[in-house]
């Protein structure tokens, strides 16, 4: 029994050496498509190109950021931690995001500064006026970033709050149906992704924070910080509030949304007010005189005619 042993593992190595030089049909029916074919190398190749470029990319921006963000790096933590909730107001989470939002602003104020120069030594102008011209260019590049960030974090801000009775709604449904408020909170912001999305970003969020131990009290709070929005913050408070002194969360939650929907429609109604306002001066620039030129044009023109005609 012993004696064939050898020659049995003898043949299971030779056997296995030869099953792993062999050649794999498939792999070369495969290649011969590639080949015949020639898209889907051509793809593959389009892919490995992208993907060297994102990382070229990724390392420019890494290299060259920290040297743009060291001018206008904010001196303490509580500046820095004012910029990440205003980047975060407006959607923009990831790691490096403060890192280039302040590298643009550098990059932004040498590109206005350089391109206003050119202009003023192009143009000819006098030394003082091409100071003033870069100076007001330079300062109005650099701060662009910080206007786009507060028309990003108003235009989600307005979208929150637009979803926000719709979502207490669902919210309350959830809860009479027996559905605990985390539960509830991660079911409509699953209801929520086609129809509110940056709401629905926020509140799942919120339901990951409660999911990985943290309570709920810091999480909502965390999310009305986030959103930067008054009516999540006073939401927060109700809820906070209801849980301490044990009185219904659903009828909260239906008080809440009855007055958020409330107040949506009193700020629509005094919009619509304000329209009859807002139109005057359009009505007195543009269209009163062409209709005093289409009534009274004719007859002026009549009059002057027959008037220089007499005389």
């Amino acid at each position: 029994m012993s004696s064939l042993v050898i020659p049995a593992l003898a043949v299971l190595s030779v056997g296995a050496i030869v099953y792993a030089l062999w050649p794999d049909n498939k792999e070369q029916e495969d290649h011969v498509k590639r080949r015949m074919a020639g898209r889907k190398s051509t793809n593959e190749i389009e892919e490995l190109r992208e993907k060297a470029r994102e990382s070229v990319a990724h390392k420019m921006v890494e290299k060259v950021a920290p040297l743009a963000v060291k001018p206008v790096m904010p001196k303490d933590s509580a500046e820095m931690s004012k910029l990440r909730l205003k980047l975060c107001s407006a959607g923009f989470r990831s790691e490096n995001v403060s890192t280039i939002f302040l590298a643009s602003k550098t990059l932004m104020g040498i590109g206005g500064l350089i391109g206003c120069g050119l202009y003023a030594v192009t143009a000819g102008k006098p030394l003082p006026d091409a100071a003033g011209m870069v100076i007001f260019g330079a300062g109005v590049c650099f701060l662009l970033p910080n206007f786009w960030l507060s028309s990003v974090s108003k235009r989600r801000r307005e979208k929150i709050k637009e979803g926000l009775p719709d979502a207490l709604d669902l919210m309350v449904v959830g809860v009479e149906a027996g559905l605990g408020l985390d539960a509830a909170i991660q079911r409509v912001g699953d209801e929520l992704q086609n129809v509110h999305p940056p709401l629905s970003e926020e509140m799942h969020i919120a339901s990951l924070e409660t999911q990985m131990g943290i309570p709920r009290s810091e999480a909502l709070q965390n999310l009305a910080s986030r959103t930067m929005v008054e009516e999540v913050r006073a939401l927060v408070a109700i809820i906070n509030q209801a849980e301490k002194f044990g009185t219904s969360i659903a009828r909260a939650l239906r008080n809440q949304g009855e007055a958020l929907r409330m107040k949506r429609r009193q700020a629509a109604e005094e919009r619509a007010q304000q329209c009859a306002v807002k139109l005057m001066m359009p009505l007195i620039l543009f269209i009163f005189p062409s209709i005093f030129i289409v009534l009274v044009g004719p007859a002026a023109l009549n009059f002057i005619s027959s008037g220089f005609g007499q005389k």
